[in-house]
């Protein structure tokens, strides 16, 4: 499944890319962000993983806020 959203709340592109690279240790989850654009496309193997995306995000950045 194929979720793209829309984000806002991180600051610099080096925090961009430390979150992507955490998103992407999660089993079951291709994270591509873009940081420059706001978006960040998920590949998830199970719809369920979208929570624990979200509360990673969050954690890494508290100011984290997405749009579907």
């Amino acid at each position: 499944m194929t979720k793209i959203i829309r984000f806002k709340g991180i600051d610099c592109a080096n925090c961009a890319a430390k979150l992507e690279k955490k998103l992407n240790k999660i089993k079951g989850v291709s994270a591509t962000l873009s940081y420059t654009a706001g978006k960040l496309m998920l590949e998830l193997d199970d719809e369920k993983l979208f929570d624990e995306v979200i509360k990673v995000c969050k954690k890494a950045e508290p100011e984290f806020e997405y749009t579907l």
